[in-house]
């Protein structure tokens, strides 16, 4: 049966990009206007043009290509950024960059595609199940060797990217909501344990009733509850042991308000240019807060709050609406797809994206605590913006092939 043109290109995911990259260069320009740097616009113009580039070459590789280099390609990414720790350049802190005559590359942003490749690779392998340890144990490596590596830079909100690409796919190839929980209760209550003996208690209760609605009284429920109270006790002692501007950091890290003038302070002016749009925005160029130059590089981590003050509410939420349409067509692409591979790389490439929006906006309206995490085709980067390109490029090829096994 002869297929239509629609059957060969997504035409919702195309547009929602290309919609949420015109947006995110109008606001790395309002950004940019007064601040006196406007080569940042013109970079980013340049980089959009290499970026669409890349949508078109990787659309056209084949998935099957990409499933038989999954390892190698994971393999040069820890080799890059093992490298960039040795030779990188260290720019606001953290030694994540390679320059090369005035051009920055960034080796862990390629890197989340190649551990996707990857980890989805492993699981798609015949015979791989998660359900037995060593399965398990393979697969969290191949998270957490990237992730740790990343750690190390430091760079934590791009790590915390990594540790969050695992559970959507383990799920994916029918990991147990017992397992699933077991990952998940000891950061919650590690979190729980540093914002106060309140919040860890509750937490504790809420583990404890989860892993009895799932598996009643056993051994394995037993030693999660164990390992999890464990670790939040441990940490509540670390943190006790600390230096008093040391807990005022990881603090202020849980709840910026405690610090407004420090590190709270871009997180709270970020909030205030968002309330301050109102409905209709103040209008293209006219945000106070922007112009003004309130957040500090906001073209970077802090662009959601230019659209935000300038677009007001209706601008976020055609943002928004467009980042929905984009999730639901990669979850629609990765349910699609027939091949276990093709699948599991649509999911991982979907859950990238997603936890850059989730965090990166949760952050700017004061829902989850501030981390450096760019906001996918707004936020000023180019080898951001060309790792997005790529993965974009790839979901494209796996929905015009969806039929192939």
């Amino acid at each position: 049966m002869a297929r239509n043109f629609k059957d060969y290109i997504d035409f919702w995911l195309l547009l929602s990009v290309l919609s949420l990259t015109a947006l995110g260069l109008l606001s790395i320009y309002s950004a940019t206007y007064t601040a006196g740097v406007g080569q940042i616009f013109e970079r980013q113009l340049l980089w959009v043009l290499i970026g669409i580039a890349a949508i078109c070459v990787s659309s056209l590789i084949s998935w099957k290509l990409w499933q038989l280099s999954a390892y190698f390609i994971y393999g040069a990414s820890i080799f890059s950024l093992l490298l960039v720790l040795l030779f990188g350049r260290t720019i606001y802190g953290s030694t994540s960059w390679f320059v090369f005559r005035g051009i920055q590359i960034q080796p862990s942003e390629f890197a989340k595609l190649a551990t996707i490749l990857a980890l989805s690779r492993f699981l798609s392998t015949p015979g791989i199940s998660v359900a037995h340890p060593k399965g398990f144990a393979i697969a969290l490596s191949l998270v957490l060797l990237p992730a740790g590596l990343i750690m190390l830079q430091p760079d934590l909100g791009t790590a915390i990217v990594f540790l969050g690409l695992l559970l959507p796919l383990l799920y994916w190839v029918g990991a147990s909501g017992f397992m699933i929980v077991s990952i998940l209760s000891p950061v919650v209550v590690v979190l729980a344990a540093l914002t106060g003996p309140l919040a860890f208690g509750i937490s504790i209760v809420l583990i404890l009733l989860i892993l009895f609605s799932l598996r009643g009284i056993r051994v394995s429920s037993a030693l999660v509850f164990a390992g999890s109270a464990f670790a939040g006790m441990f940490v509540q002692s670390i943190f006790n042991h600390l230096a008093p501007h040391q807990q005022k950091r990881i603090l202020t890290f849980l709840n910026p308000a405690l610090d407004p003038l420090g590190a709270g302070y871009n997180s709270l002016q970020a909030k205030i240019a968002i309330g301050s749009g109102s409905l209709f925005g103040k209008g293209f160029l006219h945000g106070t807060q922007t112009q003004l130059r309130f957040v500090p590089k906001q073209w970077t981590d802090f662009i959601f709050c230019v659209p935000g003050e300038e677009f007001g509410f209706i601008g976020a939420i055609v943002i928004l609406i467009l980042f929905t349409i984009l999730l639901l067509r990669g979850l629609s692409i990765a349910s699609a797809s027939r091949n276990p591979f093709a699948s599991l790389t649509a999911l991982g490439i979907t859950s990238i994206l997603g936890i850059h929006i989730l965090v990166n906006i949760g952050m700017e309206v004061g829902l989850l605590p501030v981390v450096g995490i760019p906001l996918p085709f707004l936020s000023y980067g180019g080898s951001f913006f060309v790792s997005n390109s790529i993965m974009i490029g790839l979901l494209l090829h796996l929905y015009a092939h969806r039929s192939e096994y």
